[in-house]
């Protein structure tokens, strides 16, 4: 991938109309910029050289069906030798790495990408953002369960696998990724999400699901023209101020003291906007913003504006379906290089989703028209090829690469439609396996 990049580069150089779309969002100078902001450069001559394992830990995270040995000689990845590589030099180099510098790779090129992605796609001068929580298996060692725990229903035990609780702060108009909190099942999803409001920028609207709700949540994120919309639950209760119009009123309500207790600085009550609407075959629902104006901001559109936040689902679902193949877990068995793992599939998705939004400016559609499996299968499957071509033969390939994108066209969406929640299969014949005790964290 190294040469591969290199090659890229010198090809762009003497056909730059026909690389505008493949140009490296992440050049080799920005690699060793990585390794060596986090004191990880490679500094002795190795077969798998610092460089090279970045790429290693991207290229695990797309190609599913192989082996990490399998990905290092697929993609040629080893400096020449006499002798293939081994699997202990590989779990070696990955050693060396560390998540470091995969960690600073993402936050930069995530800044960067997911931001202007957001900008483009504004509603009313904002960026539109969701967040939102899931979970990764892990590989079932002694290690990974002591570090991330697992979920416990009670009645069923503790579940097969060790999980990482994952919540993620993505642009809902191009599915980029623009920051990441990771760490252990026990973590709550509202304490992950805290953490991510630094990275919101100004001008932004932030669509969460009601289990975020809270002034201690939401407040914290309403400033410096930065924006939330939550729906409400069943049981809050507010007082009414003002009305702005029918089904839409400024509110106010009382805030949990003991949300008072633990941080001293929230007010004793705070204000927001209700909205209440009705989908046709649902219950009236009513959302609540911080959004105020309600002639900058008419009600019905933040109605529909709502429903994007489903998008957040749609990424994960592309991640944990066609990325990571469905399978059973992330497959490192040490919390250390779960992480490092972890963070190359973030950037492995964030790559793929960049040249997906590429694909649709081209094209004059929206990021969402364009199919998701079918884009990693075509990028998936010009890696192999192109890591053997010399950079005379890659425009070439890339014109004919340019022509199966761009059967990846799909129809515009149904809103419409509704699709109840129901599965075939609701479970496995086989009798559960799962740990005979709960393992104590350390």
């Amino acid at each position: 991938m190294h040469r591969l990049a290199v090659e890229l580069v010198l090809a762009s150089e003497r056909t730059p109309q026909e690389f505008a779309k493949f140009q490296q969002h992440i050049p080799v100078e920005l690699i060793l910029q990585a390794l060596a902001e986090t004191g990880t450069a490679t500094v002795r001559r190795r077969r798998l050289p610092a460089q090279q394992v970045v790429w290693l830990i991207i290229g695990i995270a797309m190609m599913r069906d192989l082996s990490i040995v399998q990905v290092v000689d697929r993609l040629e990845l080893a400096l020449p030798g006499k002798n293939p590589v081994a699997a202990s030099a590989v779990a070696q180099a990955r050693g060396r790495l560390g998540k470091a510098p995969l960690e600073w790779l993402f936050v930069t090129t995530a800044d960067a990408w997911a931001h202007a992605s957001a900008r483009e796609h504004a509603w009313r001068g904002l960026g539109i953002y969701g967040v939102d929580g899931t979970c990764l298996r892990v590989a079932d060692s002694d290690e990974n369960r002591a570090h991330f725990g697992s979920g416990d229903s009670g009645y069923r035990g503790l579940s097969g696998y060790p999980m990482a609780r994952v919540v993620a702060l993505m642009t809902l108009r191009s599915h980029l990724l623009a920051a990441v909190r990771f760490g252990p099942y026990d973590g709550h999803e509202n304490h992950y999400a805290a953490e991510l409001w630094s990275s919101v920028p100004p001008q932004s609207l932030v669509i969460v699901d009601k289990g975020f709700f809270g002034a201690n949540i939401l407040l914290p994120l309403a400033t410096n023209g930065r924006h939330f919309l939550v729906r409400a639950k069943s049981n809050l209760k507010w007082r009414t101020i003002e009305k702005l119009g029918r089904g839409d009123e400024i509110v106010e309500m009382n805030v949990n003291p003991y949300s008072r207790r633990l941080d001293p600085t929230l007010p004793e009550t705070w204000r927001v906007r209700a909205i209440r609407y009705q989908r046709n075959g649902f219950r009236a629902q009513v959302l609540l913003t911080s959004l105020l104006d309600a002639a900058a901001f008419p009600s019905d559109e933040i109605a529909a504006l709502y429903h994007e936040r489903w998008e957040i689902e749609l990424g994960y679902d592309e991640i944990k379906t066609e990325m990571l193949d469905s399978r059973e877990s992330i497959r490192s068995k040490s919390p250390e290089r779960v992480e490092q793992e972890i963070l190359g599939v973030l950037l492995a998705y964030n790559l793929i989703r960049l040249e997906m939004a590429h694909i649709a400016r081209q094209a004059g559609v929206s990021p969402m028209r364009i199919s998701f499996a079918g884009t990693l299968e075509i990028m998936t499957a010009e890696w192999f090829f192109m890591a053997n071509m010399t950079a005379g033969a890659i425009p070439a390939r890339l014109r004919t690469l340019e022509t199966k994108i761009a059967r990846l066209l799909l129809p515009e969406r149904r809103s419409a439609r509704v699709y109840p929640r129901a599965v075939k299969i609701k479970m496995s014949p086989y009798p559960r396996k799962r740990p005979p005790t709960r393992p104590r964290a350390k």
